[in-house]
């Protein structure tokens, strides 16, 4: 029995509230609304509270509600989990009414609805890096605030993600065999995060990165790529000592690669200095032909030219003399 009163008590207040939110949204009274908005706020029923305080927005536009009518509303969202909108209105709010006192505290929610908003690691890390940006801001604006300390582990917290997200995707590069490209984004997240506390798995990557692509590399770059990995398990053994097993193992086998290569090396200096060599045989011997044939060609040119001058002469010498012409005088 004492059930069905107790929900039968619950179901009068639920109808009671239903019917005191459906007539403050009918109303036009801008009392009305805003009292239900709050005691809808107060009674932490997030969805009509917004809807009442969105009506009620555009009532008080020009007063001294529209304050507190934007700031119930951003943690009315807050609360709903729409962190992002939320966080939108406290920044507009810490932005128009810098003077009133709860402007810090607008600019705080404003930092905690975009940190709380940001995607995880594995995801799209845009909101992280916007949320980075403002937590930064918060900073900048009350450096001296008691809320700074809690900012600042955010600050750190968000970091970590932006640099996990990073090594990840360096990750799937070297997953995928791509050691060159695994390289570059393992430097890169040194570089981006020089603080990072993944400084012994990065320089693995890297080291074992280095070994693959030397051990794999075209002719023209082994050599180079052979030195700079030797060099590599050197320094990774010297700054991460627990790593100086397997940064021997792969030094060992590079050594062994470079004694290879260089053999390789000497065979394809002998096989292009035997190619050079029968290429300028064959170069001298083409030189040597093509002299004969400019000789044998001079020749005959030399020969048509004396050929024609003869027939030039023979004609000459034959031809008359003009007859002599005699003056006729009168």
């Amino acid at each position: 029995m004492k059930k069905i009163i107790s929900i039968l008590a619950i179901s009068l207040v639920l109808a009671s509230c239903n019917r005191q939110f459906d007539n403050a949204m009918k109303s036009a009274d801008k009392a009305l609304i805003l009292k239900t908005a709050d005691e809808m706020y107060a009674k932490k029923k997030w969805t009509q509270a917004l809807s009442l305080y969105e009506r009620a927005a555009k009532l008080v536009a020009d007063s001294d509600d529209l304050a507190d009518v934007l700031f119930k509303s951003a943690y009315a969202e807050y609360y709903e989990e729409k962190y992002r909108e939320a966080a939108h209105h406290f920044k507009k709010f810490s932005v128009n009414f810098p003077k009133d006192p709860r402007a810090e505290e607008a600019a705080y929610m404003a930092a905690q609805g975009y940190y709380k908003g940001s995607m995880d690691y594995n995801l799209d890390q845009s909101t992280s890096e916007s949320a980075l940006n403002e937590l930064q801001e918060f900073l900048n604006n009350y450096p001296n605030s008691e809320r700074s300390k809690n900012i600042r582990e955010l600050i750190e917290e968000v970091n970590y993600k932006l640099e996990l997200k990073a090594f990840e995707n360096a990750k799937q590069y070297f997953k995928m065999a791509e050691y060159k490209a695994a390289n570059v984004a393992f430097e890169n997240v040194l570089s981006d995060f020089p603080s990072t506390k993944l400084r012994p798995q990065i320089y693995d990557y890297i080291m074992k990165s280095r070994y693959e692509l030397a051990i794999n590399s075209i002719y023209d770059l082994k050599a180079e790529r052979l030195d700079n990995a030797i060099a590599y398990t050197k320094f990774v053994e010297k700054e991460i000592p627990e790593t100086a097993k397997t940064a021997a193992s792969l030094r060992e086998r590079l050594a062994a690669e470079k004694i290879r290569f260089a053999d390789v090396q000497k065979n394809v200096e002998e096989q292009r200095t035997r190619i050079e060599k029968k290429m300028k045989a064959e170069a001298e011997k083409q030189q040597l032909r093509n002299s004969k044939i400019d000789k044998t060609e001079k020749a005959a040119e030399a020969s048509v030219t004396g050929a024609n001058q003869m027939r030039t002469d023979s004609a000459v010498a034959n031809t008359p003399a003009p007859a002599a012409t005699l003056e006729i005088k009168n």
